[in-house]
């Protein structure tokens, strides 16, 4: 399991890079996470929800009730035109960070 922190910051990249893929709903998207963490981030409703918020008031992100083929009405999320800009810096960053790592783990890699 990750810790929350790391969690936590990992968590606007991830759901404005699930939204660009397509629109989503709240459940829709913890699974996703799972699916492609493998099971190693499993968020709660409680910490997605607070985030999508304030992706929301950030106009990253905007929310549109809709009927599902259930007919159940979900609330789906679709990325910003803003929210696109925010993901590629956010992307940026994060490749600093991961060839950083890279960089310092190749040679531990090799002695383990």
């Amino acid at each position: 399991m990750l810790p929350k922190d790391l969690i936590a910051a990992s968590s606007r990249p991830l759901i404005l890079s699930i939204l660009q893929e397509q629109e989503s709903y709240g459940y829709a998207i913890l699974q996703r996470v799972r699916e492609l963490s493998e099971k190693q981030i499993e968020w709660t409703d409680g910490m997605l929800y607070p985030v999508l918020h304030r992706l929301e008031t950030e106009d990253l992100i905007v929310s549109e009730w809709k009927t599902a083929e259930s007919g159940r009405e979900r609330k789906y999320y679709r990325i910003t035109p803003a929210g696109r800009t925010a993901l590629r810096g956010a992307r940026q960053q994060w490749l600093v960070v991961h060839e950083t790592l890279a960089k310092l783990w190749t040679p531990l890699t090799a002695s383990i």
